[in-house]
């Protein structure tokens, strides 16, 4: 006959044991599709500065100070094929002439924009930044009127 302190005692080792194999085989699960499950990583193609895929991701930034442009463009940007990732105010509110700003070597890319915005071309500027994971930034200018999102209808 087998006392209830051993009994009890028994009962603590087994789930212990228990729990013990069941952090061990999570522990191994994780570590097996750690290994063997490839990466979703967005990144650059070295060769030719392009993101991988070939949606347009782009950044809306508001530079002239007057709420709510940001977001219409980025929702006009949306219905023309565009991938807006991030939108907001840019770091100055005064800017005077709305622009498209290349981010990673891909003038053609941030003319396409600057042409469904109706912004001109001599309007896109290249500045390579590869913190950005995006192909190009909108700045939205005091001209703002002049943009195909805010024509008249």
């Amino acid at each position: 006959m087998v006392s209830a302190r051993a009994a009890w005692s028994n009962r603590l080792l087994t789930t212990i044991l228990v729990v013990t194999g069941v952090a061990a085989a999570l522990l191994l699960y994780a570590f097996g599709v750690r290994v063997l499950a490839p990466r979703v990583d967005s990144q650059r193609v070295i060769e030719d500065g392009k993101l991988v895929g070939s949606t347009i991701q782009l950044e809306v930034r508001n530079g002239c100070g007057v709420a709510g442009l940001a977001a219409i463009t980025t929702q006009y940007l949306r219905d023309h094929g565009f991938d807006v990732v991030e939108t907001g105010n840019y770091s100055v509110s005064d800017v005077k002439q709305s622009k498209v700003i290349d981010r990673v070597g891909d003038m053609e890319s941030a003319a396409k924009v600057a042409r469904v915005l109706g912004i001109a071309e001599e309007r896109v500027e290249q500045d390579i930044n590869a913190d950005l994971y995006l192909n190009a930034s909108v700045v939205i200018g005091m001209d703002y009127k002049d943009m195909k999102p805010f024509e008249p209808d």
